[in-house]
């Protein structure tokens, strides 16, 4: 199993390059960042743009991935996004990883002052996002014509570092999202649905993975060739509440056959409120033994 870290990117770079520097020292796999314009309680607190953020964590570590948890259509059109895609990768030598998602209601959907969309018209918004993305980082010259987004003729060059693109990871939990991360996804990632309890959120997690391969079933795709992802840090309790909160997790997630977990840094406030010193100690006693198994 492969583990990733969240850091968030709330702390001017003097105080945030520590913390990328020490995902990699630690031995994670892969850190992220929100891809957020701000981001729900704390969008009245400091806020940096995801994509610099991951451009300056590149400049400052060689084997980590670096990737978007997860960037959205809420305020992106995929023919600059793949500029910056493109660039990430680049400066990452081939590190970064593409997370998406449809994006959701609040501060993200209301700055621009746009008109609220329906859960459907979100759906098909990132369907159109995700099939031009995927089209505009494969091909140079690529033209594409929807209700949302156009390309006429876009230039990819020199294209990516990975070839044919950097991994597309899909954030879905509905059926339609699940069905398009089943047919273009190199991944799969899933928060689980709002939950009172422990025991329910991974109830409803169990739930959405069979029904994720069912998807891949449908679309003739190999369970083997799509990574899954699960955030344990939507779950009611803090993975890193303590080191067995984090071991019970992980246990769970690998039963339920997920390729890769992700935790979030420990804040000082809510959410992910908890102490670096945990973290720690699972760096220390139980990462080394969650990737070799």
């Amino acid at each position: 199993m492969r583990v990733g870290i969240v850091i968030l990117p709330e702390d001017r770079w003097w105080a945030a390059e520590p913390k990328w520097r020490a995902a990699e020292e630690y031995g994670f796999d892969h850190a992220w960042t929100y891809d957020h314009l701000g981001w729900r309680n704390l969008v009245d607190g400091p806020w940096f743009n995801a994509v610099p953020t991951l451009s300056a964590a590149a400049m400052v570590t060689s084997r980590i991935r670096l990737g978007t948890f997860v960037a959205s259509p809420n305020f992106r059109h995929p023919v600059p996004f793949m500029r910056e895609v493109v660039t990430l990768d680049d400066l990452a030598d081939g590190r970064f990883l593409l997370g998406i998602g449809a994006g959701g209601v609040g501060y993200d959907a209301e700055v621009l002052g746009e008109p609220e969309l329906t859960p459907r018209q979100r759906a098909d918004r990132f369907i159109e996002f995700t099939e031009a993305l995927d089209g505009l980082l494969r091909t140079d010259r690529f033209g594409y014509s929807g209700t949302y987004y156009s390309a006429c003729g876009a230039r990819n060059l020199p294209g990516p570092v990975q070839r044919p693109r950097p991994p597309l990871l899909v954030a879905a939990n509905g059926p339609r999202i699940m069905g398009l991360a089943a047919r273009l996804g190199d991944g799969w990632v899933t928060t689980g649905k709002p939950a009172e309890t422990q025991e329910q959120w991974w109830r409803v997690v169990a739930e959405l993975t069979a029904r994720f391969e069912e998807a891949l079933q449908q679309h003739g795709r190999d369970p083997g060739q799509v990574d899954r992802y699960l955030s344990l840090d939507a779950a009611p309790v803090f993975s890193l509440s303590s080191k067995e909160a984090f071991a019970d997790a992980a246990g769970r997630a690998g039963e339920l056959g997920f390729t890769d977990i992700v935790t979030h840094w420990p804040r000082g406030g809510s959410p992910y409120e908890g102490r670096e010193t945990v973290l720690e100690e699972v760096v220390d006693e139980l990462l080394p033994g969650l990737q070799k198994g």
